[in-house]
């Protein structure tokens, strides 16, 4: 997937907290956590090695942060996100009604389209809403826009050990927030992604093409909605591999000039022929100003916020 490349947005201002930010945050306790995978279906990504680290308890928000809370948020803090700054965002374009599919392409992946207008509000260009999907994820937010809210909201993102121990709620070496078992198109659908042939046809099978509310499916072992699936979450974290060694200095020296960061849990695009990261150690990585409608993220905090 593409970015936008070098930021020329400015880092948003920090906003106070305590601004009435309505969420259910739960308490996820430390202990040794596990981080990475010594079976990586994609090793360039830097999905192992499996590894344990010490972790102290933390809170995180029970669901992705949706529609209804990002618009309190705008409403009291004044804040323009980045997509509506730069005028566009990335738009799927299965979901682009026929006169925006001939936007843009982005090479290499031509399902995307640069959407001029496209942002959270606005999730397909002008003329879409958030009509039916207030309670669904917030889309179309850059790393810097979920930084500002999470300051709103007295909080903070989660590191990626932080997101792989939530994820896995209190299972040690799953695969899935639930186990070991994988999606199907058919009969197991525990998780909102891609069923058919992608990108030409995605039956709905689970019930959306597209994004599904945040609360939607079955939680975790510590209650956490839809920790894989749905929609890309932004982390605290940088872009960094650690495996395939010599490689990987290449690939790290490349994401520090890029400054990417990364994102964890994959999304509704996601499908196993295509793009299988709607795992818990798969992860990505983009630039901080980059948005697209399969991007959102959640918010952590301090045991003592």
């Amino acid at each position: 997937m593409a970015s936008r490349g070098p930021a020329e947005a400015t880092e948003s201002a920090p906003i106070a907290a305590g601004s009435g930010d309505v969420s259910t945050i739960l308490d996820i306790p430390g202990g040794r956590a596990e981080i990475g995978t010594d079976a990586p279906i994609f090793d360039s990504d830097g999905e192992g090695p499996r590894r344990f680290v010490p972790l102290p308890p933390f809170r995180l928000d029970e669901t992705a942060v949706t529609n209804e809370r990002f618009q309190r948020f705008v409403a009291a803090s004044g804040h323009v996100s980045e997509a509506e700054r730069y005028g566009w965002s990335f738009v799927f374009a299965g979901h682009l009604p026929k006169e925006r599919k001939g936007s843009a392409r982005v090479t290499g992946a031509e399902w995307w389209r640069k959407v001029e207008g496209a942002c959270w509000h606005a999730p397909e260009g002008p003329g879409s809403d958030l009509a039916a999907r207030t309670n669904h994820p917030v889309v179309h937010v850059s790393r810097r826009d979920a930084l500002a809210f999470a300051a709103w909201a007295g909080g903070r993102l989660p590191s990626e050990v932080e997101w792989e121990h939530a994820a896995r709620g209190g299972l040690t070496g799953a695969t899935f927030p639930w186990g070991n078992r994988e999606p199907d198109d058919v009969g197991f659908l525990p998780c909102n992604i891609w069923q058919g042939r992608f990108p030409q046809q995605d039956t709905g099978a689970d019930g959306y093409r597209g994004t599904a509310p945040a609360r939607d499916f079955a939680p975790n072992g510590y209650g956490l909605y839809q920790m894989c699936g749905n929609v890309w979450e932004w982390t605290a974290d940088a872009f960094r591999v650690r495996s395939l060694k010599r490689a990987a200095q290449a690939l790290n020296r490349a994401a520090t000039r890029e400054g990417r960061y990364l994102l964890k849990g994959g999304s509704f695009l996601c499908h196993k022929s295509y793009c299988f990261r709607y795992r818990i150690a798969a992860r990505i990585g983009n630039t901080p100003d980059s948005s697209t409608s399969h991007t959102g993220f959640r918010v952590a905090y301090n045991v003592d916020s």
